[in-house]
């Protein structure tokens, strides 16, 4: 398939300045062009393992949320074929669980401080299915969770399909009281075509992006405790299926249900 080049024609340039209508304050924007990292999903098979592991099972309640899904590393669930990664939610007993699908990251294989980070996604549809595009910190094994610092760089809901969120959690803002905000297409869905999400990240900022528009960014200011975001995290990939937020898959929900991965890609 064509790769879709817009995000680079776009990244061309020095730092400026924004002006937020809404609020009239400054936003620091910056456009970063050195491609560091990058998996075009070209080579069929499984996922490249120079740059990704698994994450397989259920994960200790739910993987902290009471996702119903078992994730597996089996090309049933996630494979890379036709120039993209595809990540697939079977409604199937296995392994006592009633779903599965995968969950891959980057954890000791490629971890980064500051950069953009973006992939062109195209999500699945139904009541039940959260996939996300999203950061650990590295350090999320010698401490524990919100303090490493999660930046979720896309999470998406199933069952509204012109929506989407970006998100932090650290520690005094994390699950309910996370930092968030939704970024809605106009006369769009997420679930039709391609959709290229992304940050840029630098020293006490991060910038979300959908198809190069710049709809938030976070600061030190905009968290209610410490901000836990100036060292290097890990990129994750997942399709899961139930769970706190989107609740369980419903009788309209068809499956399988794939998530479908054009590229991804790091810069500095």
């Amino acid at each position: 398939m064509n790769k879709y080049i817009k995000s680079n024609l776009l990244l061309i340039g020095t730092m400026f300045l924004l002006f937020s209508c809404s609020t009239n304050e400054k936003q620091t924007v910056t456009t970063m062009n050195q491609l560091v990292m990058q998996d075009e999903f070209d080579v069929v098979g499984a996922p490249n393992n120079a740059l990704w592991g698994y994450d397989t099972g259920t994960g200790i309640n739910g993987w902290g949320n009471n996702e119903l899904e078992y994730y597996t590393d089996r090309p049933q669930n996630i494979k890379v074929e036709d120039g993209m990664l595809k990540i697939t939610a079977l409604k199937e007993s296995y392994m006592g669980s009633s779903y599965t699908s995968a969950r891959i990251l980057t954890k000791g294989k490629f971890e980064r401080q500051y950069g953009r980070i973006e992939a062109r996604i195209k999500m699945p549809w139904g009541k039940g299915l959260w996939p996300a595009f999203w950061m650990l910190g590295a350090n999320s094994e010698s401490v524990s969770w919100p303090q490493c610092g999660e930046v979720d760089i896309m999470e998406y809901l199933g069952n509204n399909p012109t929506s989407m969120f970006g998100t932090v959690h650290g520690p005094g803002y994390s699950g309910a009281n996370a930092i968030s905000k939704i970024y809605t297409l106009t006369n769009d869905r997420f679930d039709t075509d391609f959709h290229l999400f992304g940050i840029e990240w630098g020293e006490n900022y991060i910038n979300y992006y959908v198809d190069n528009v710049l709809y938030n960014q976070i600061t030190p200011k905009d968290v209610t405790g410490d901000w836990v975001f100036n060292h290097p995290f890990y990129i994750i990939l997942n399709l899961a299926v139930g769970g706190n937020l989107p609740g369980s898959p419903n009788s309209q929900t068809v499956f399988p249900q794939t998530m479908l991965v054009d590229y991804v890609r790091v810069y500095q």
